[in-house]
């Protein structure tokens, strides 16, 4: 493939080596006459494990070559790589600057391209979403005067290269993610990759975009974690390698996808109880520990969007399906779900609840002293079957998956459907009146 890489810092010059490496025509583009120099001489613009080496070998086998010239890149070129910076701004704010710079001469070139001859723009900085549809596909389509999707394609490709580690990581990515405008346009990104490892995502643009996003936010809070915990078994005076030793070792609970899919806030007679242990252990052995410290401030909060969901429909009838700490079993205590109806019922909301585990007959020992503190009047509030919360509410919180509950939910009526556990068939429902989804 014929392609121009623009923006010849990390990201721009690893993508523009390792696909020159592939077989591909590349040309490196930047506005730093001097970065333009080096790769021109067969020299890498940065310091990088075996980037000087292979910068070299496409150099001059004729793969690779630079330019400052943007309209004599995309006129030799099929597809453009966008890599250019988006620095923070003190207060955190992404700048787009450049972003919309290069978009805007991108588009000037397209115009000058045969009819026909359909050139895609791939972005691969990190940006936010809606950036790419909103800010920079009209920059595109004004400087041009095509049509985006139809005279041109546009794809979003973010990168997961590590410094020190980015060659490497180029040709053994975790994963590939291509947020495409159309399918056209993702065929183009994904023969860009054909032949690596790892497993392919084709989305749509937005989900691309915070890909970036959530991967490093993981990353950053994993580092967190781990140096919170060794604070304090440093001050416990206990070895934290041997802590995560045992901890790493669990592939079923701790490193994998347990946990890690959005729904409604945790409870239980362990989690909160054993952070709030653990919090208390830091300071009184005088360790701050901020992130742990807002570990149930936070699943408080998502408590509370629950509670405003309902809350803004304005209506008083509710039905509540699920009421234990989690499925398939009783267990009540600090169940999120008891105190979103703790909270209905303190606002004054008519509340009918269905749980097919929860009977007050057989509630025993602290989980029955726990309800009775909390909902003292839970008898007069359950429903013994799905219809007659139905008939009740008119506004529906599921808080299950029970398949009998999920067999009777309405579609599309005048009752509101609330949905802190993402229905299966949320994606359908998304397009009906009265549902709205907490876990979105």
């Amino acid at each position: 493939m014929r392609i121009s890489v623009f923006g010849l810092g990390y990201v721009g010059c690893v993508s523009a080596a390792c696909l020159a490496a592939r077989g591909n025509e590349v040309v490196g583009v930047d506005v730093n006459p001097t970065k333009v120099e080096l790769i021109t001489g067969g020299n890498a613009p940065v310091v990088e494990e075996r980037i000087g080496e292979l910068t070299a070998e496409v150099v001059a086998s004729g793969a690779l070559r630079a330019t400052t010239d943007v309209a004599e890149a995309v006129a030799a070129t099929d597809v453009s790589l966008v890599c250019v910076g988006t620095p923070s701004a003190a207060n955190g704010s992404l700048s787009t600057a450049y972003l919309e710079r290069v978009a805007e001469e991108i588009g000037e070139a397209l115009a000058d391209k045969p009819d026909g001859q359909r050139h895609t723009v791939v972005f691969r900085s990190t940006m936010l979403p809606g950036t790419c549809l909103n800010l920079l596909v009209p920059i595109l389509e004004k400087a041009s005067g095509r049509t985006a999707g139809v005279d041109f394609g546009v794809a979003v490709n973010p990168e997961f290269l590590r410094e020190g580690t980015s060659v490497r990581d180029f040709f053994e990515p975790p994963k590939t993610v291509i947020g495409e405008l159309d399918p056209a346009s993702g065929d183009v990104v994904a023969e860009l990759y054909s032949g690596l490892p790892g497993e392919v995502f084709r989305v749509a643009i937005p989900v691309a975009e915070i890909t970036k996003y959530a991967d490093n936010s993981f990353h950053a809070l994993k580092v967190g974690f781990a140096n919170e915990l060794g604070s304090i078994c440093a001050a416990l005076g206990l070895d934290s390698h041997a802590v995560m030793d045992v901890f790493l070792a669990d592939r079923k609970l701790n490193i994998s996808p347990a946990y890690l899919r959005p729904g409604f806030a945790f409870g239980g007679s362990c989690l909160p109880k054993d952070v709030r242990g653990l919090v208390h252990a830091a300071h009184r052995a005088d360790v701050a520990v901020p992130i742990l410290s807002h570990v149930l401030p936070s699943n408080e909060e998502h408590l509370r969007r629950a509670f405003e969901l309902v809350a803004r429909t304005g209506r008083r009838r509710v039905g509540l399906f699920g009421l234990s700490f989690k499925p398939g079993t009783d267990d009540l205590r600090e169940s999120p779900l008891v105190e979103l109806a703790e909270r209905l019922l303190g606002k004054g909301y008519d509340l009918r609840i269905h749980d097919a585990n929860v009977s007050l007959s057989r509630l025993l020992g602290a989980n029955r002293e726990f309800i009775e503190a909390r909902l003292p009047h839970l008898g007069q509030l359950l429903a013994a079957d799905v219809d007659e919360v139905l008939d009740h509410a008119e506004v529906i919180l599921v808080g299950t998956k029970d398949p009998a509950v999920l067999a009777k939910l309405p579609h599309g009526g005048s009752q509101t459907i609330v949905d802190l556990v993402r229905l299966p068939d949320a994606q359908a429902r998304r397009a009906e009146p009265g549902y709205v989804g907490l876990a979105w």
